[in-house]
């Protein structure tokens, strides 16, 4: 199984068509990453998990 470290160009695409409707100004990083499961992956990444040692 191949682990990818962001999210699929799908769920980006998604997030992006999502977002030109938005009448909000644009969210915080943080917040672009939540909704796009990115926080766990680059937990993963600093926590050792994604080391193939």
């Amino acid at each position: 199984m191949t682990q990818s470290n962001h999210p699929s160009k799908f769920v980006v695409r998604a997030y992006l068509a999502r977002r030109a409707h938005a009448l909000k100004p644009p969210p915080t990083p943080e917040e672009i990453r939540r909704q796009l499961g990115w926080e766990l992956l680059m937990t993963q990444v600093k926590d050792g998990a994604g080391s193939a040692s």
